[in-house]
C-alpha cells in the first residue's frame, strides 16, 4: 500500500484548533454542575459531535490517515445526530424541554450507527482503498481481501448528501421554533429581544447556512476532497459559541468597589451616599417588576445580577443597593421568589402534573434539584412532593 507525507498548511492549522475547542467546550458542558442543564448537554454533546467530524477531516487533509487506517470514516455514524442534537439544543433553550417524541428524531441515526459495523470492522486494505477514494483517486487500490458485506441499506454511495439533508431539515426547524419566539415576544426577528434569545437566533442562522455552503462546495470537489473547506466552517461555528459563552460568563463582569464597612449594616445606611433617587429607584422598581412579570428572566439558568441589571440598563451595583434598600432582599433572594412562585403553578396546574419533580426544577430555572428544594421549603415550608399533594387534594375534594 503507497502513502503519502504528511501535508500540514494554514488550513490544517485551522481545522487542528477547531478540533482542540470543540474537545473542550463539549467536555466544559457536559461536566460539573452545568451537566444537569439541559440545554447544556444538548450543546455540549453537539461540540463533541462536531470535533469528532473535522478530527477525521483533519486526518484525512493532512494524510496522517495513511499512519492510522483503523481510523477511516470513524466519525460517520454520528452523520444524522448532527441536526437533531442542535435542534434539541434550541427547543431546549426556548422550552426548558425537548421537542415531544423526540427520540424518533434519532432512528435514522441509530439505524446508521447499526450500519456503520459493516465497514468498522473491515480490513486495512479495505479501509486503504475507501481513503483514497475519496482523497487520493491518483493512487492505485490494493487488491480485495476478504471483505465483509457493506452498507445493507444501499445508502452510502450518497451519505454526503443525504446527511445535508438532514442538517438542513433540521437547522429549518430549528430556525421556525426562534422565529415563533419571537413573534411571541411581538419583536422583530431582526430587530431587539432578550440577550439569550439573539445569541441563539445567530447561532441558528450560522447553523443554517451550513448545509447551503457545504453543498455548494460538494458539488465543487470530486468525493471528499473539499472538507477541509468545511471543517474551517464548523470551526467558524464552534469559535462562534466560544465566544458567545465568553460574552456572557460572570467571570468577565465588572465587580462593583467594595462598600467601607460600617458599624450599621441596614441597608439604608449602606446606602445613604447613593446616587439614586427616590424617582429613580422608583423606575428602575417599576421597570424590574414588568420585566419579571413580562418576560420571566428568572427562568433562565444563568441569570446573573449583572446580566440582569443590564437588561434594566443600570449598573450591577445600583440594582444591588436597590434590592437591599427597597425590597429588603438579595438578588438570589428575588429569584427564589419568583422561581419559586412559577414552581406552584406548574405543580398545582393539571397539565403539567405529568412532569417530575427535578423538570419542574429545570423549568424554573434551577439546575440542582437539592438547591430547588432548599428554595422551596425556605419559602413554603413545605417540600415540592407536600406542596403538590396538598394541591391535589383540594382539587379532588
Amino acid at each position: 500500500m503507497k502513502t503519502l507525507p504528511v501535508h500540514l498548511d494554514l488550513f490544517a492549522l485551522i481545522i487542528l484548533l477547531g478540533v482542540a475547542q470543540g474537545l473542550f467546550l463539549g467536555i466544559f458542558f457536559l461536566t460539573g454542575s452545568r451537566a444537569r442543564n439541559l440545554t447544556n448537554r444538548c450543546i455540549g454533546w453537539f461540540m463533541l459531535g462536531l470535533s469528532a467530524i473535522i478530527a477525521e477531516i483533519f486526518l484525512c487533509y493532512t494524510n496522517y490517515m495513511f499512519q492510522v487506517l483503523w481510523l477511516v470514516d470513524f466519525s460517520e455514524p454520528i452523520n444524522f445526530t448532527l441536526g437533531p442534537v442542535f435542534y434539541f439544543f434550541v427547543f431546549a433553550r426556548l422550552h426548558k424541554r425537548l421537542p415531544a417524541h423526540w427520540r424518533w428524531h434519532l432512528v435514522p441515526a441509530l439505524i446508521w450507527l447499526i450500519n456503520s459495523f459493516t465497514w468498522i470492522y473491515q480490513s486495512a486494505e479495505f479501509k486503504y482503498n475507501s481513503y483514497i477514494s475519496a482523497y487520493h483517486p491518483e493512487l492505485s487500490y490494493v487488491p480485495k481481501v476478504n471483505y465483509i458485506e457493506e452498507d445493507f441499506t444501499g445508502l452510502r454511495g450518497i451519505v454526503s448528501e443525504l446527511t445535508m439533508l438532514s442538517c438542513l431539515i433540521y437547522a429549518v426547524l430549528a430556525f421556525i421554533a426562534v422565529r415563533k419566539a419571537f413573534r411571541q415576544q411581538n419583536s422583530s426577528f431582526w430587530g431587539n429581544a432578550k440577550p439569550g434569545l439573539r445569541q441563539v437566533r445567530n447561532l441558528v442562522l450560522l447553523n443554517l447556512a451550513f448545509p447551503i455552503f457545504g453543498s455548494a462546495v460538494k458539488t465543487q470537489f470530486y468525493e471528499d476532497l473539499g472538507d477541509y473547506i468545511l471543517a474551517c466552517y464548523i470551526t467558524l461555528i464552534i469559535y462562534t459559541m466560544s465566544f458567545l459563552v465568553m460574552r456572557g460568563s460572570d467571570f468577565f463582569a465588572e465587580e462593583p468597589a467594595p462598600e467601607p464597612e460600617t458599624d450599621l449594616p441596614s441597608p439604608r445606611k449602606k446606602y445613604e451616599k447613593s446616587s439614586l433617587s427616590e424617582e429613580v429607584e422608583e423606575a428602575v422598581l417599576q421597570k424590574l417588576t414588568r420585566l419579571m412579570e413580562d418576560e420571566k428572566p428568572y427562568l433562565e439558568s444563568d441569570l446573573s445580577l449583572p446580566k440582569l441589571a443590564q437588561r434594566l440598563k443600570t449598573t450591577p451595583h445600583h440594582l444591588s443597593q436597590l434590592l437591599n434598600d427597597r425590597l429588603e432582599q438579595s438578588f438570589f433572594d428575588l429569584l427564589a421568589t419568583y422561581r419559586i412562585r412559577e414552581a406552584q403553578q406548574l405543580l398545582q396546574d393539571p397539565a403539567t402534573f405529568n412532569l417530575k419533580i427535578d423538570e419542574i426544577a429545570e423549568r424554573v430555572g434551577y439546575n440542582s434539584t437539592s438547591a430547588f428544594h432548599t428554595a422551596f421549603k425556605r419559602l413554603t415550608n413545605q417540600t415540592p412532593a407536600q406542596f403538590r399533594a396538598t394541591a391535589t387534594s383540594s382539587r379532588s375534594a
